[in-house]
């Protein structure tokens, strides 16, 4: 597992309200430096999501969809081991730097 390695994610077991739900990619955010800890940060995806400037798009399969950093999560690094579905362009990850920025007021 790398930074911007695009993971299939479990569902979240106690999601409600706004929070994202259902079966999803992640984006790995986590340095690679840290990827020996038994969690990962991750920022799920979505294709539904409105637009907005904190919001990267990235194609998946083919489909245009949103990264939402504003709404990372801490996953078990078990059982998202062997779930990769492919790995995002440098300046896809780079966009995902420049969303954090801003969401997190850097």
């Amino acid at each position: 597992m790398v930074r911007g390695e695009v993971l299939r994610l479990p569902a979240p077991r106690r999601a409600h309200g706004r929070e994202q739900q259902g079966v999803r990619y992640g984006i790995v955010v986590q340095a690679d430096e840290l990827l020996g800890l038994s969690t990962v940060l991750v920022a799920p995806t979505s294709t539904r999501a409105r637009p907005a400037p904190w919001r990267p798009r990235i194609l998946l399969d083919g489909v245009e969809t949103s990264v939402l950093v504003e709404q990372t999560r801490v996953v078990d690094a078990k059982l998202v081991a062997d779930r990769g579905a492919g790995r995002l362009e440098a300046t896809e990850l780079r966009e995902i730097d420049d969303a954090f920025t801003m969401v997190l007021g850097l």
